[in-house]
C-alpha cells in the first residue's frame, strides 16, 4: 500500500515548488514593463516641453539674492513682484568666457536706467557662490544678482547655455531673447521700446 501512495505525492510536491517561481517571474516582468513605460512617458513629457519665446508669458520664479546684491533691500523676490517694470534677466556664470564680454556693458546699462522702471537681474547658472561673488566684484557689478538654486530657473527658461538674456515687458511677457553676449545699441533699443510701450514689443 505504501508503494502505491508514493508516486502520487511527488508530482504534487513538484507543482507546489514551481508556483512561487512562476509568480516571481511574473512580478519581475511587470516591474520591467512599468519601468519602460515610465521612461517613455518621461521622455515624451520633456520632448513636448517648449522653450519660452518672445510673445509668451515669462515663467515665474523666486530668487534668493547674494548678500549685497538685493533688489529693494529684500533677501528674496519673485518675478511677480517685478511686474510693472521692464526686467532684463541675464543668465551667466563665473566660468563663462563670453559672459565677461558683456559684463561691463550690462553694468553700465543698469546704472543708466537706475531711475527708470527697469530691473536688471543676473542669475548665476551652475556656479559656486564664492566664485560668483568674486566675479561680481571683479566687474564692479551693482545690480541684483542671485544663484540659480538647483538650476530651477534656467530649467524653466530652457536656456541653451550662458550668457543668455531675456527681456521681459512690464506686462510679464517676453519681448526678446538674446543667446550669447548682448549688443549695446540693440539692448538699449529693446529697453526703450518696452518703456515707451509699457509692454512687450
Amino acid at each position: 500500500m505504501t508503494d502505491t501512495i508514493q508516486p502520487t505525492e511527488n508530482p504534487t510536491v513538484g507543482t507546489e515548488k514551481s508556483k512561487p517561481k512562476f509568480r516571481v517571474t511574473t512580478i519581475l516582468l511587470w516591474v520591467a514593463v512599468i519601468g519602460i513605460l515610465a521612461l517613455v512617458g518621461w521622455g515624451l513629457i520633456n520632448a513636448n516641453k517648449t522653450r519660452p519665446e518672445a510673445g509668451q508669458t515669462a515663467p515665474g520664479f523666486t530668487v534668493h539674492y547674494f548678500d549685497g546684491y538685493e533688489w529693494e533691500n529684500a533677501s528674496a523676490s519673485t518675478l511677480e513682484e517685478m511686474k510693472g517694470k521692464v526686467v532684463v534677466l541675464n543668465f551667466w556664470a563665473s566660468w563663462c568666457v563670453e559672459c565677461r564680454v558683456e559684463a561691463d556693458l550690462l553694468e553700465q546699462a543698469s546704472r543708466q536706467y537706475a531711475n527708470e522702471d527697469v530691473v536688471f537681474l543676473g542669475v548665476a547658472y551652475a556656479d559656486v557662490e564664492p566664485n560668483s561673488i568674486e566675479y561680481l566684484k571683479e566687474f564692479g557689478i551693482t545690480y541684483p544678482n542671485a544663484p540659480d538654486l538647483g538650476t530651477s530657473i534656467s530649467s524653466d527658461y530652457e536656456i541653451t547655455g550662458v550668457p543668455e538674456t531675456f527681456f521681459i515687458g512690464k506686462d510679464g511677457v517676453i519681448a526678446n531673447v538674446v543667446i550669447g553676449p548682448v549688443n549695446g545699441p540693440a539692448m538699449m533699443n529693446t529697453i526703450n521700446t518696452l518703456l515707451a510701450e509699457g509692454g512687450s514689443q
